[in-house]
């Protein structure tokens, strides 16, 4: 509560809190949502299995257009990405030592978790057990890799995507609307493969009104180029924030901008809540904007239009609500909780489904494990011990992994000296593919799949090369002195 306190303290006053707010939220919702609608049953040898219960719940599939909050993280991530390059930037780094940073926070708590399932699956491989149950086990746990495979490329394409925006501003997040409307075509009428792009170019449109939404707050030099670095010394100016108010500049700098008034609030949800009525009442995609067992067609994998509608629905309650939010934020109790989330956020995220794997062996394990029939009285009652059970058991993995993300977050490649080679800007984009390969792997190797140690060893392979060659260069190795 102290370190809390002190960086509640230290917040500047131009931080746009409400962005760590959205973060904190999403990540709440998403545990919360994967937690209520798990359905544990036996199978006919009497074994454990889970699935989700929304393919029972039709009536829930509205409810999905809020608590499907894939873009909200993106949205946030455009933001967030955008002021630290650009902040970085400011102090003299590049494109690859911003990626370096950006690993340390990403790649390290990932690491960590892999590394404990992993050595979970040798345990168990030594001990007999049948590595068909062993990937099982390991597929689930590991089902919010998903999201991060997706985000990782996002994160890889920032800076040259950032550019794209300082120089097409709002045009290229609609060009990149039209391409998943060709992808949805793909899907409905032929080629599928049309449709492939769309695990791209959706989430990239998202992240580009991440972009917009920064840009109203900070505006870059209007000559298009990165201020340099503040003078060293004592007598040097203060750099410059990502939040600082905005400068005057050309009117073009407009065209970049996100609208955020309420009026612009209201169009969003207006426009964005007729849009989705209008492709899953009266067009062909479903409702249900999570995935759904036996549905011919996802509007989460790949994204399709009708979720970049419930993305444009959401973002105008996001700018409505946004002064009564940050009123609230400026309160030291409230601002101090959305402070210690973040300060873990993607632990919590990572390890949110292992709470639920080890807290289903541990209640097998002493016989007291129910399984009522999904949307029975008994199964929504045990919905409320059963969230208060692996609050309990995530809380304690938090505290025990949650150091790695927390120290991770602190990590500041430009304060190295020297500058970064050519080598070393191709050997981090090739760290990121190694990653974002081996965990694109995990996530498409088959839930059923006799695995040992719950994953292809090439995916370990390949996931230790490429988290190993970000680590070296985290550590100065490749720079010039």
């Amino acid at each position: 509560m102290r370190r809390l306190r002190q960086l509640a303290e230290r917040t500047p006053a131009d931080r746009e809190r409400y962005v760590d707010l959205l973060r904190a939220l999403a990540i709440t919702m998403v545990i919360i949502g994967h937690w209520v609608v798990t359905v544990i049953e036996r199978d006919a040898d009497g074994r454990v299995t889970a699935h989700s219960a929304l393919g029972d719940l039709r009536w829930a599939y509205p409810l999905t257009w809020l608590v499907q909050v894939m873009p909200l993280f993106f949205l946030v991530g455009g933001y967030a990405n955008a002021a630290s390059l650009t902040r970085l930037r400011a102090r003299g780094g590049d494109a690859a030592d911003w990626l370096l940073d950006r690993s340390a926070r990403l790649v390290r708590p990932t690491s960590t978790l892999l590394l404990v399932l992993t050595a979970a699956a040798a345990v168990a491989w030594l001990r007999g057990a049948d590595p068909t149950r062993t990937r099982e086990v390991f597929w689930f746990a590991t089902i919010p890799l998903w999201f991060l495979v997706a985000y990782l490329v996002v994160v890889t394409l920032t800076p040259p995507m950032y550019a794209l925006h300082r120089r097409f501003g709002l045009t290229v997040p609609l060009v990149l609307v039209a391409l998943v409307g060709l992808g949805d075509l793909g899907r409905l009428t032929g080629p599928e493969g049309l449709s492939y792009g769309n695990y791209l170019f959706g989430w990239l449109a998202v992240h580009q009104l991440g972009f917009a939404w920064h840009d109203t707050h900070a505006a870059p030099p209007p000559d298009g180029r990165t201020a340099p670095p503040p003078a060293a010394g004592p007598t040097a100016p203060p750099a410059a924030t990502a939040d600082a108010a905005p400068k005057p500049e050309r009117p073009t700098v407009r065209r970049r901008r996100l609208p955020t008034s309420r009026r612009a609030g209201l169009a969003f949800l207006t426009v964005g809540l007729g849009t989705v009525l209008l492709l899953t009442v009266l067009g062909p995609w479903p409702v249900a904007m999570l995935k759904v067992p036996d549905e011919r067609l996802d509007n989460a994998a790949p994204p399709s239009l009708a979720l970049l509608a419930v993305a444009a629905g959401q973002l105008g309650v996001i700018l409505l609500l946004r002064g009564p939010a940050e009123r609230l934020l400026r309160r030291t109790g409230p601002w101090q909780v959305v402070i210690g989330v973040n300060l873990v956020v993607l632990t919590v995220f990572l390890w949110h489904l292992t709470a639920a794997v080890l807290l289903i062996g541990l209640l097998d394990a002493t016989g007291t494990l129910p399984t009522p029939a999904v949307d029975s009285a008994g199964w929504w009652a045990w919905r409320v011990p059963w969230l208060l059970l692996l609050t309990a058991v995530l809380a304690v993995l938090v505290a025990v992994f949650g150091p790695v993300e927390a120290r991770s977050g602190r990590h500041r490649t430009a304060r190295r000296a020297g500058r970064g080679t050519p080598a070393q800007a191709a050997a981090t984009v090739a760290g990121y593919a190694a990653v974002v390969a081996a965990l694109l792997v995990n996530s498409t190797t088959p839930q059923h799949a006799p695995e040992p140690l719950g994953t292809p060893v090439g995916v370990l392979l390949a996931y230790a090369a490429g988290a190993g060659a970000l680590r070296l260069l985290r550590s100065g190795f490749g720079t010039r002195r």
